[in-house]
């Protein structure tokens, strides 16, 4: 007898949406699903919706049509029981503050507790337990404005762990960090897909981080406006590629081995709505393979 089928961590299906008085929608008919567990990275170019999907997915922005579940539960009720957790893009202005990497991971397991409380029994343990999940204990003492891009990214993602989530969402985590940085945040993902049952929600505009393994991804989302792509990584194409982004992709694929159909690929197309026509997008638009 088959057991019961596992609930999705995150399942969408059909999200469109419009900001007010835009000329067009934003995202349009958008599937897919992540289990529990998996890292999903989703690529695309800059102005292609994937601000907008992290923000709906957060129980930060609606108005939205369609269906988005999170962990079963509705993107806010997932945000306000603390099952999600998130790292932004950088600014420079936090490496102003003249806090330590401790303090950050602190400052988010009392987030919203007021300043005259003291933090509760246990969170000073969760905060130690959340830098060692890291590796980041032996520079946690260091003024944040003195760590390197990859240091500071440990102690970000440290902070967004220190609330046990079940979904954890990282926006551009590569951006700033170099190349040897690049491959410890490979191992760090590496590191937490080993501890228990966290799914990983990765976005990215930079294809040769995905495809140099520093996104450590089980499955890959192409994005634009509408999902062009949703399988593996090896199946990426070039034409798909080619759909998505407008820019050359010749240096991308330069010393990579990404699987590329043996047609040439199309130009970029005009109409950013518009879906691979090699693909079939069963489930409102996703080329999903579960």
């Amino acid at each position: 007898m088959s057991g019961a089928a596992v609930e999705p961590a995150l399942r969408i299906r059909g999200l469109s949406f419009t900001y007010p008085r835009a000329a067009e929608s934003t995202l349009e008919s958008v599937s897919l699903s992540v289990q529990p567990g998996e890292v999903l990275a989703i690529v695309g170019p800059n102005g292609a919706g994937k601000t907008t999907l992290l923000r709906i997915v957060q129980g930060l922005l609606d108005g939205y049509r369609g269906e988005v579940r999170v962990l079963g539960l509705s993107p806010g009720e997932a945000r306000r029981r603390g099952l999600v957790g998130s790292v932004a893009q950088r600014s420079g202005a936090m490496l102003a503050y003249p806090v330590s990497g401790h303090d950050v991971v602190m400052m988010g397991a009392t987030v919203g507790l007021p300043g005259w409380r003291s933090p509760a029994v246990g969170v000073r343990e969760r905060v130690t337990d959340a830098l060692e999940r890291v590796d980041a204990l032996r520079y946690a003492d260091a003024p944040i404005g003195t760590l390197s891009g990859g240091q500071l990214q440990r102690i970000l993602v440290a902070r967004a762990l220190v609330i046990e989530p079940k979904l954890l969402i990282l926006d551009e985590p590569t951006v700033g960090i170099d190349a040897a940085g690049q491959e410890r945040f490979a191992d760090l993902l590496a590191r937490l897909k080993e501890h228990g049952n966290l799914t990983i929600l990765l976005v990215m505009h930079d294809l040769r981080a995905v495809a140099s393994g520093a996104a450590s991804c089980d499955r890959i989302a192409c994005l634009r406006r509408s999902l062009h792509f949703h399988d593996t990584p090896s199946g990426i194409t070039a034409q798909v590629l080619a759909d998505v982004f407008e820019h050359d992709l010749s240096p991308i694929f330069r010393g990579l081995h990404i699987e590329a159909s043996g047609e040439q690929p199309r130009p970029p197309r005009t109409d950013q709505g518009s879906h691979d026509a090699g693909h079939d997008h069963a489930d409102g638009g996703s080329c999903a393979h579960h």
